[in-house]
């Protein structure tokens, strides 16, 4: 988990980075809490949510917005960290070009901003929305959601009620074709998920677990077609053999 300064809008991105050998691992960039609110990337959801990622094979990278450690800049309400999380993610597209899938995460407030870059970023596959601030933040623009992705919150969650989850978020965005969303509730979870990290880990790393073995399905089926299609040839090559008399059961002698 070395260190890692990023060349960022306002200047430096203080980061933490996990990297996978294998030139196709997938990616996952990870937004912390508000930041004026003591939100940072070592918050213990953010740092839950990247070793998720990590222990499942992703180049995972988190940071800090503008103002927050030693990352330079002031806070800007949004647009500004927004600027910010395009920056990370181009970073992180550069390190690994040929990742075969893409995706984000956010917590509370970075919930907000990286929804807006998926928006934004067709490449972007999936996403993990920890406690949306629904009732704060519009996320009307999410018209119609572009990928997957799964929205978890807990029910005691006294910053966000659950009903402001489901009737202002989940019930209002909008899909299209393919696109599915999931929404769990963890029980007896606050907004910071205390003494629940386990529980929340468990549904995000089940979520996962299935998209991932979604998307090998997927990629199975064109390399299963193309060996069906080369059998087909390699039928079609083969010469005819016509039998000789005696293989076609000839004349026996008395």
């Amino acid at each position: 988990m070395p260190e890692l300064i990023i060349n960022g809008p306002a200047g430096r991105l203080e980061a933490r980075y996990h990297h996978e050998p294998s030139p196709e691992s997938p990616i996952a960039l990870i937004l912390h809490p508000h930041p004026q609110f003591g939100g940072t990337m070592n918050n213990q959801v953010v740092y839950n949510l990247y070793y998720a990622f990590a222990q499942r094979g992703f180049s995972v990278l988190r940071f800090n917005f503008r103002g927050v450690g030693r990352s330079q800049g002031v806070w800007d309400g949004g647009p500004g960290e927004l600027s910010d999380a395009a920056s990370a993610l181009d970073w992180l597209q550069l390190v690994k070009p040929d990742a075969r899938t893409c995706w984000i995460a956010g917590v509370s407030f970075g919930t907000w901003i990286s929804m807006q870059l998926l928006m934004r970023r067709p490449e972007i596959d999936g996403f993990i929305c920890v406690a949306p601030p629904a009732n704060l933040y519009d996320f009307s623009f999410l018209a119609p959601c572009p990928s997957s992705g799964l929205i978890v919150n807990g029910d005691k969650d006294r910053v966000v009620p659950p009903q402001a989850i489901t009737e202002q978020l989940v019930n209002k965005i909008k899909t299209q074709r393919g696109i599915k969303i999931d929404h769990e509730v963890v029980a007896g979870a606050n907004h910071f998920f205390e003494n629940k990290s386990e529980e929340l880990t468990g549904v995000v790393g089940s979520y996962l677990d299935m998209r991932l073995a979604k998307a090998a399905e997927e990629r199975k089926k064109p390399r299963d077609r193309s060996k069906e299609a080369e059998r087909d040839r390699m039928r079609e090559a083969e010469p005819e053999i016509t039998p000789t008399a005696d293989e076609a059961g000839g004349d026996d002698e008395d």
